[in-house]
């Protein structure tokens, strides 16, 4: 679920409102009518029509109560929650693992389940309660359609000469898509060791870091990449406006196509300023509309299993996923173990 340095989607910057009491304006009063969301980029569309877009709209007009929302990388989210848990800012905080178990690790989330999430499988949120997917998701690649006549099919053919400084993916650690190149690479080449093996040969067509995963694609779309990774649900919402853009699972030599689950999870920050709008948002987001807005409008997964989309996105999203093997990885392990796994992968590829 665009990854570079921070948005803010609001008209104004945060240090400009009462919210931000860092950058010397006064704290916000606990029964304002505001609620602030710290988010993974990918739910918001490009041009106003995303599933954020429609949800927040209808929120604000259910309740009166005023979305401020900032967006940036799934690692950069909670990195400024960190930052700020003395002083909270947000009341929101919607990542993708593993940085929503890394978030709840570090104490950044406060147990509250949603209404509706009974309906939310269980691998989909904590046992513990502090986190609840509301959009599912799974990883992918994109391709340019235009320039390539079909899509690649294993990872081994993203080493050939055509692909040199034709290929980019975002940063492991910052990125929470960027982090699933890790991770799928570990699964699909069955180890660590393999795995950076690979990204290291990978690393000559590679044209570098990048923070943000949701502006890689616009530069596939216009042919400055030909393959870029990314993420199903958002890469398929942006191919509405990119015609030249393909969504695409990478295989090991010899094997099927091979994806995992990459939900964007909300959690209600401890002691947030405003808890009690933060509870209303998540009640919303998993409610039965906004569920039915997921496909149709986001052009992802809904979370909740008694809701069931029908319309044309669905139905093109069920047909894009067949023949695509779905691992499960252990996000405990990676939870764990995130920090030496980056720092690996840096010291294989120069990064």
């Amino acid at each position: 679920m665009p990854r570079n340095t921070l948005k803010i989607a609001v008209a104004v910057s945060l240090c400009a409102t009462p919210l931000v009491t860092a950058c010397g304006g006064t704290s916000a009063a606990s029964d304002a009518k505001v609620v602030t969301v710290y988010s993974a980029d990918g739910l918001k569309g490009e041009n106003g029509g995303g599933w954020y877009d429609e949800v927040f709209k209808d929120f604000e007009k259910q309740t009166g109560i005023e979305v401020k929302y900032v967006e940036g990388g799934s690692g950069e989210m909670v990195q400024r929650a960190v930052r700020e848990k003395s002083n909270p800012q947000a009341d929101v905080l919607v990542t993708l693992p593993p940085f929503i178990q890394q978030a709840d690790s570090k104490g950044l989330l406060q147990k509250y389940t949603p209404a509706g999430a009974d309906q939310v499988s269980g691998a989909d949120k904590a046992g513990d309660g502090t986190w609840t997917s509301v959009v599912n998701n799974y990883f992918g690649f994109v391709y340019n359609k235009k320039q390539l006549s079909q899509a690649p099919t294993t990872w081994d053919e993203l080493l050939d000469g055509k692909y040199k400084n034709k290929l980019q993916y975002s940063t492991p650690g910052v990125a929470g898509d960027g982090t699933a190149v890790l991770i799928k690479a570990i699964h699909d080449f069955g180890g660590k060791d393999a795995a950076l093996a690979y990204l290291k040969k990978l690393q000559s067509n590679n044209v570098g870091p990048s923070a943000s995963t949701g502006k890689l694609a616009p530069k596939v779309d216009k042919g400055e990449l030909l393959v870029a990774n990314g993420d199903v649900q958002m890469n398929y919402a942006q191919s509405k406006t990119m015609p030249n853009l393909g969504i695409w699972f990478p295989a090991k030599q010899g094997g099927r196509p091979t994806t995992f689950a990459l939900p964007y999870a909300a959690g209600l920050v401890t002691k947030a300023p405003h808890s009690a709008n933060g509870r209303k948002l998540l009640d919303y987001m998993l409610s039965r509309t906004a569920q039915q807005q997921v496909s149709s409008v986001g052009g992802g997964f809904n979370a909740r299993r008694d809701v069931k989309a029908t319309d044309a996105n669905a139905t093109a999203l069920t047909k894009l996923m067949t023949g695509v093997e779905i691992f499960q990885p252990d996000w405990a392990d990676i939870d764990e173990n995130l920090t030496s796994y980056v720092e690996d992968w840096q010291s294989a590829t120069g990064s």
